[in-house]
This record gives structure tokens, sequence and C-alpha cells, in this order.
């Protein structure tokens, strides 16, 4: 099975400044800005949470106000900023969906996408749809030869555990098991991420 690893969460809302707010808030560590995902009506703002992972703090980009059209990750149906799925890297993405697939689970089929930042580059990287079961099954994400934004200098927010809530968790357990990854997940009647943090002061928090 090719090697996954946690590659990064998604923290998603209506309103970007809002949901960079409340991270800060509950951190005390405010995530920078990543850049725009032209054509697709989102921007991001990004923290680094140790180990090669980074939290993504996503929602619609002010600049792109005259988009039409479904957002990434369901922005546009989201009420409050949330932690909606989770994406793990590998190399070689085209594998591991064939892995994955043998194994029981489909994650997708792979497309392009790309990023620019506010220097004016172009990150570009290959991913699966935005995660199944609820987005506790993470989608799949290869960077390629692009620099991986952890390259960058983020602050730092430590993520200590992550787990998840559906009501089939076996359904979610074995899911990510075809991926190669493991999840702790319990049960319950409302489906979410739960990601426990180090905020500025030393503190366990949790992101939801």
């Amino acid at each position: 099975m090719s090697d996954l690893v946690l590659d990064h969460l998604v923290y998603a809302g209506p309103n970007l400044e809002e949901a960079i707010a409340r991270v800060a808030d509950l951190t005390g560590v405010t995530p920078v800005r990543g850049g725009r995902h032209v054509g697709l009506g989102t921007a991001n703002y990004l923290a680094d949470l140790g180990a090669g992972a980074y939290l993504e703090v996503v929602g619609p980009d002010p600049a792109q106000s005259e988009h039409v059209g479904p957002r990434p990750f369901g922005v546009d149906e989201l009420t409050e900023p949330a932690l909606v799925t989770w994406a793990a890297r590998v190399r070689g993405i085209d594998a591991a969906i064939a892995e994955a697939r043998e194994r029981g689970y489909d994650p997708g089929e792979a497309f392009e996408m790309s990023r620019a930042t506010d220097d004016g580059d172009l990150l570009t990287w290959r991913l699966t749809g935005a995660g199944g079961l609820d987005g506790l099954a993470p989608f799949l994400i290869d960077w390629g030869s692009t620099p991986h934004p952890t390259t960058r200098r983020l602050p730092a927010i430590p993520l200590l555990l992550v787990i998840g809530v559906h009501p089939e968790p076996t359904a979610v357990e074995s899911a990510v098991r075809a991926l190669g990854m493991d999840i702790l997940v319990r049960r319950d009647t409302k489906p979410g991420l739960v990601a426990v943090l180090q905020n500025s002061a030393g503190k366990q928090i949790t992101l939801s």
C-alpha cells in the first residue's frame, strides 16, 4: 500500500474572516494568508499543525464576489465554521486510488487544482473529491513537484489528536483502513471530526 500521512485538516465557513477569528479565539494563534482558488470562489489561511501537516481555514474569497456556482467543501451550505474533512498525502495518487479500490473503498478519481499565492506563484496539485462518509474518510492529495505549504513559515498550533464521530463508525474505520490509515471513530447521530490542539497557553482545546 502507498504510504499515506495526514496532510491537512479543512476548517471551512460561510464567512472567511469569521472562520479565521474563530480559530484565533480558540487557539490564540491567527492563521496566515495562503492564497486564492481562482475560479472556485474561495481563499484560504494556514497554520502549522506539526509533523508536516497543516490547518487550512477556507471560505468565500471577497475578491471573487461575482463567483457563480458551488464552492469547494460545501462552503455554501454551511451556517457556521466547522471542521469538515481531512486530507491524506501520497506520492503516486493513481496507484493509491487503485489500491484503495482493491480493498473495497473508492476515493474517486484524481483531478488537478491550483492556488495563486500573493507572491504571484501558482501552486498545483492533484486530489480526489472532498472526502467520503460525511468527510470522515480523507480525500487524497499529491503535491507532485510543488513545495508543500508547510515549507513556508507558518504560525504553529500543535495537533495532538484527531477523532471522528459518526452513526456508522465501523464503515468509516473500514474506509480509512482501505486507504492505509487509521482513525478512532465514536458512534454519534451527527457525523463530524474533532481535533484536539494545543493553544498558545499550552492548554488542550478542541476544534470541530
